[in-house]
């Protein structure tokens, strides 16, 4: 065992090298609707006065958001935001408008009560099949109601609506780095709240294979087999295969595969190293060896993958994290 476990989390979104992209915020005066389409990243809103109705896309239930609330909807999901009224304006406010208002404050709707709303979302760079962000349910719900988590969510919400409200010298960075802590507080929700049954966030929770998986962070490089892990962690071969399985969503061979080919991924764009160095890295006896494994995860050699822009250089204006 390492001597301090690894915060799988944080060692995930890390190497996923996720960016927050700003869309801004938003004034809206009853009556007010916006109609987003599916998109490819996961889109965040905090209301910071006023409340509004979301529904989404294959979701039978509305949610309604109070001022101090977060939702995240991880999965890109078509949907729906109103002030929560019958009477919706016939033109709905498109995705261009949003993109417009990026960095900016944007007053829209009509003269009724004002919802503020400070919108964008998450992109992800390497792999978003990672079964973490697979596990994520299509909506997740932050409230301030919630004892267990209200200072924090409200601080956060409110060092977000100040900022967004004044913008200052550095204010880009940092509303981004307050919308990465939004994100690892939903995961932290669902780490938590996840049903019983629920592949990928009760994997944490569980002493046995949330430490198996602190292992595989910490040490991807490692020759670990089903045995080894499973001694490591004080089970047998087959209880903590199945146990694994029936948490994570997939064997423990296949998880530490994937994970060797996304953090390699990130190694070829972010070092000089070797071939030769980053398939010993990541576990392979060979830079042959490696390759072939690449390949066969991300459809090209590491060669190539090594020469093609980097989520850094091909994204629109964003913040890295």
């Amino acid at each position: 065992m390492p001597d301090e476990k690894t915060d799988v989390v944080s060692d995930v979104l890390e190497t996923l090298r996720f960016k927050t992209l700003l869309f801004g915020r938003f004034e809206m005066g009853a009556p007010w609707a916006l109609r987003l389409p599916r998109k490819v990243n996961a889109s965040f809103y905090v209301v910071a006065r006023g409340g509004l109705r979301l529904q989404v896309e294959g979701v039978a239930q509305p949610v309604f958001v109070s001022a101090g609330d977060v939702v995240l909807l991880p999965r890109a999901t078509a949907h729906v935001l109103d002030d929560g009224t019958r009477k919706v304006p016939r033109d709905f406010i498109s995705p261009a408008q949003l993109r417009a208002a990026s960095g900016t404050t944007v007053r829209l709707g009509g003269p009724g009560a004002t919802t503020t709303l400070i919108t964008g979302c998450f992109q992800f760079g390497v792999d978003p099949t990672h079964p973490l962000l697979r596990a994520f349910p299509p909506i997740i719900h932050l409230s301030t109601q919630e004892s267990g988590r209200a200072p924090l969510l409200a601080a956060t919400v409110q060092l977000l609506s100040a900022e967004t409200a004044d913008p200052g010298p550095g204010s880009a960075l940092v509303v981004g780095r307050l919308a990465d802590v939004l994100l690892v507080q939903a995961m932290r929700a669902q780490a938590r709240l996840a049903q019983p049954g629920t592949a990928g966030w009760k994997a944490l929770a569980d002493p046995a294979i949330g430490n198996a998986l602190a292992l595989m962070h910490e040490q991807p490089g490692a020759p670990w087999t089903v045995e080894r892990l499973a001694s490591a962690v004080g089970l047998s071969r087959s209880g903590f295969a199945a146990r694994f399985h029936a948490l994570v969503g997939e064997t423990p061979l296949h998880y530490l595969s994937n994970w060797r080919m996304t953090r390699s991924a990130r190694w070829l764009h972010e070092s000089d190293d070797s071939l030769e160095v980053i398939a010993e890295r990541a576990g392979y006896e060979s830079a042959p060896a490696f390759s072939k494994a690449f390949k066969r995860r991300w459809g090209v050699g590491p060669g190539a993958y090594r020469r093609t822009p980097t989520l850094r250089e091909t994204s629109l204006p964003s913040i890295d994290t």
